[in-house]
């Protein structure tokens, strides 16, 4: 049921931090996570905001030294 969680742009707005401004000019651009329209509505599905965060994670600097291997 999870897969048909489906959330308007200030919902995903407040899910990602962002406000509806933002996600618009990511629309505009286009950037930002998946959406689809509804008519003149636009609704994003949650799995693809997971998706959309999950493709932006970052590791720190210090863990991404440590796993590079060392040229000596």
């Amino acid at each position: 049921m999870e897969n048909k969680i489906v959330l308007n742009s200030q919902q995903a707005g407040a899910y990602l931090g962002c406000s509806e401004s933002v996600l618009r000019l990511w629309r505009s651009q286009g950037q930002g996570p998946r959406y689809f329209r509804a008519g003149k509505l636009i609704r994003y599905r949650r799995t693809d905001l997971d998706a959309w965060i999950e493709a932006r994670l970052c590791e720190p600097e210090s863990a991404a030294k440590a796993a590079a291997p060392s040229q000596a």
